[in-house]
């Protein structure tokens, strides 16, 4: 019990994030009629807040209850700056969370007839240990890039080292020395070495905040800094206790009010990238966590897939209805379950702190992203390791899955990564008199792959920009 309760607080620092950045990135936009979320003319960013905390809190309680994994939930990220710049910019925000709440409905569909986790089950046990690895990769990268140690450059390479490749800041100082800190207690084996890390790194960085006055990264109305904390500065709240009714946000989406906004066919292609995005992402999540915890069996299989699908499509109507986005298996599970959880207890514990941030969001706002990510790095290498699995003399899975593990990272979307490794798997197979040999459902999944990755060419054929 130790364990998981362990795992769920590890899970939770690593997800409260949200809180804070889903409304910042869907709150602080306004739709095609100039409204932001919640039907106003100006940000209500605790409200979304609030909602974000909310169903969050009450989806990690339903997946670790009837799901029995430690699998949390919150709002996607990527999905909702989708929604934000994808379909806000085109509807209202009702009408957007209208197309989330169809999306939803829809999986959930999927999953009730038993297509979801047939798919699921299709997939190649060595092709799902690559959508593991490359998640590991790609969760890696995001700490680095979080915690501003790597870091986008509109010149030159993609990225590059710190700051103009040089790690100068102190934000950046308290990162590596969070890094090594649950470097050296993992290596130990020490219990609650990850949340053991976080919560002294974010301890550190309240002290270096404190005596350097670093400040944020960005600032409104005033330059970057650089050298500044990334999503939070570190430093106690002047209000602890604080409370926003996200109740009255259930009543602001309409589903169908996209139909009149946009054409028809607009709005079922947009229901569709929801779709298969949310679809994969999920399924690539539950994968790489579910290796990682040593839940899937030696056929690869998953127990409880149904009921665990089953929840995470709640989650995406769920976001919808509460104007939050969709709501998805997060991959951030992996750092409670390095932590040891392997019960579904563990995301009960997460929930209910995600609910009990409703109320102290000041508190979570408290730890920066320098202080979460080394936990992010960590267990992307624990999930790495399932690499030796794959069978790199073995063309036929080899290169699927080696397009499935770099494309994660370098495009930034798990989706990505599993669509190239499908298409090409079935394709290497084909060629090769192999065809009988793949399942059907792969054929199947393949072929929507292929009509996800020309979505644009579709949209520029029907003239919808």
């Amino acid at each position: 019990m130790g364990r998981e309760v362990r795992g769920g607080f590890a899970t939770f620092f690593t997800m409260a994030y949200i809180v804070v950045l889903n409304p910042l990135i869907i709150a602080t936009v306004p739709d095609v009629e100039g409204q932001f979320i919640g039907d106003g003319s100006t940000p209500n960013v605790p409200l979304v807040a609030a909602g974000t905390a909310l169903v969050a809190g009450l989806l990690s309680i339903l997946m670790g209850i009837v799901g029995k994994v430690p699998f949390a939930m919150a709002a996607g990220l990527g999905l909702n700056a989708f929604v934000t710049y994808g379909i806000a910019s085109q509807m209202s925000w009702e009408a957007a969370m209208g197309l989330v709440f169809l999306e939803g409905v829809i999986i959930g569909f999927l999953v009730l007839t038993g297509f979801r986790t047939a798919v699921f089950n299709a997939i190649p046990p060595q092709l799902k240990t690559a959508i593991s690895v490359g998640i590991g990769l790609f969760i890696a990268l995001i700490g680095f890039v979080d915690a501003g140690f790597v870091r986008r450059v509109a010149a030159g390479p993609p990225l590059e080292l710190g700051i103009a490749g040089s790690l100068t800041s102190w934000p950046i100082l308290v990162f590596v020395v969070g890094l090594l800190l649950i470097v050296l207690l993992v290596a130990r084996q020490t219990k609650g070495a990850i949340l053991i890390g976080i919560i002294a790194t974010t301890v550190l960085a309240m002290i270096v905040e404190a005596v350097a006055k670093v400040g944020a990264s960005v600032t409104p109305g005033q330059p970057p800094n650089p050298e500044g904390w990334q999503l939070v500065v570190p430093q106690l709240p002047e209000q602890i206790f604080g409370f926003n009714n996200p109740l009255v946000l259930f009543r602001e989406f309409d589903p169908l009010g996209a139909f009149g906004s946009v054409s028809v066919i607009l709005a079922l292609l947009l229901i569709f990238t929801l779709l298969i995005t949310d679809f994969f992402d999920t399924m690539g999540t539950i994968v790489g966590v579910g290796g990682q915890a040593g839940l899937i069996k030696e056929d690869g299989v998953l127990p409880r897939t149904r009921e665990i699908l089953l929840v995470d499509s709640i989650g995406a109507a769920a976001g919808g209805a509460a104007s939050v986005s969709s709501n998805t298996t997060y991959i951030e599970s992996a750092a409670g379950v390095g932590e040891g959880a392997r019960t579904g207890l563990a995301s009960v514990v997460t929930g209910v702190l995600f609910l009990l941030a409703i109320f102290v969001s000041p508190l979570v706002a408290v730890v920066p992203y320098e202080a979460a990510a080394p936990a992010l790095v960590v267990v992307g290498f624990l999930m790495m390791t399932a690499v030796r699995e794959i069978d790199f003399t073995d063309y036929e899975i080899s290169i699927p899955a080696f397009l499935t593990i770099v494309l994660m990272p370098f495009t930034y979307s798990i989706a990505n990564g599993i669509g190239a490794g499908f298409v090409t798997f079935v394709l290497i197979k084909a060629v090769k008199g192999k065809a009988r040999e793949v399942h059907p459902l792969m054929w199947t999944v393949a072929g929507l792959f292929v009509i996800y990755f020309a979505l644009g060419p579709i949209k520029a054929m029907f003239g919808l920009g």
